[in-house]
């Protein structure tokens, strides 16, 4: 009873010092209050946007910001707030979900190349060099184009052109690990091949990859807003902010607003995500710090 309490308390101990150094650090705390402002809005968009996204006024087109619409309104008469708000749904969600799905697809293949090596590994790292010989953008532009514009569309692709990245991180790391003296103890203890990387090996390789996945998900809002823009994302009415600042590159002179609004919105959360990412790093390399 005695050894347990002990082992919870430096369980404890370390969360909390992580914790502590995480949020010594003044961008990390930047960081996730935008996060979670962004995150927050996406999900209330239709309480706190106060008009629907759609709704066109066209004697009121191209106001300038105002106190009934506050960054101003397009060439419909749309409210940009509102648009924004809900743009920004797409953005998240598209960012969200194609991350989770390409460390899923990228963390599986990695951790077989690394463990089985031999051909298996031939043939994974051999899919890696294709995907990444390929621009990440010029691939998805093309994958989008033959699918068709959607939402689910965009997320599988940017899944598809993403996953490489991990599965060379997860690889080397399963590398490393795998002749550790744990593992050859699970081995000799008569675990199951698969019992030993996904229990006992990508545990310890999990830390790179939930700083990595930080970093990626502004990469696919970033790509999201790219196929928005030329037209290959989520089909109008439905607002990102790709799609908003294509419509209003025609008013750039007229009417800024337009383009700088959702232009501004996805520096922000880029930006913050970055910081979230390199506090995120930070605190959890050993060889930066010494106390976790």
């Amino acid at each position: 009873m005695e050894y347990q309490e002990d082992t919870l308390m430096a369980v404890d101990h370390k969360k909390i010092t992580f914790l502590q150094l995480f949020f010594s650090n003044k961008a990390a705390i930047f960081a996730v209050i935008i996060i979670v402002a962004f995150l927050l809005c996406a999900i209330f968009a239709p309480w706190i946007a106060p008009y629907p996204y759609d709704e066109q006024n066209l004697p009121e087109m191209m106001q300038a910001p105002n106190a009934k619409n506050i960054l101003g309104t397009d060439e419909f008469g749309r409210d940009i707030y509102s648009r924004v708000l809900y743009g920004a749904r797409i953005s998240l969600q598209v960012g969200f979900l194609s991350v989770a799905i390409s460390v899923i697809i990228g963390t599986v293949l990695g951790a077989l190349a690394g463990y089985y090596g031999g051909v298996v590994d031939q043939i994974i790292s051999g899919f890696i060099d294709i995907v990444w010989s390929f621009p990440i953008s010029l691939l998805a532009i093309a994958v989008v184009a033959s699918l068709g514009p959607s939402l689910i569309n965009l997320i599988i692709v940017i899944s598809m052109v993403s996953w490489a990245g991990y599965a060379r991180l997860i690889r080397g790391q399963v590398l490393t690990l795998k002749e550790w003296e744990f593992v050859e103890a699970a081995k000799a203890l008569g675990s199951s091949n698969l019992r030993i990387i996904f229990k006992h090996i990508l545990p310890n390789a999990i830390a790179p990859i939930i700083v990595m996945s930080t970093l990626e998900i502004p990469k696919a809002i970033i790509v999201e807003s790219t196929l928005s823009f030329l037209g290959l994302g989520v089909p109008p009415p439905t607002p990102s902010w790709g799609s908003i600042m294509s419509s209003g590159r025609a008013y750039i002179l007229q009417a800024p607003w337009i383009t700088m609004a959702p232009g501004i919105a996805m520096m922000i959360i880029v930006l913050a995500f970055n910081l979230f990412g390199d506090a995120l790093r930070d605190t959890l390399d050993p060889r930066l710090n010494k106390e976790i």
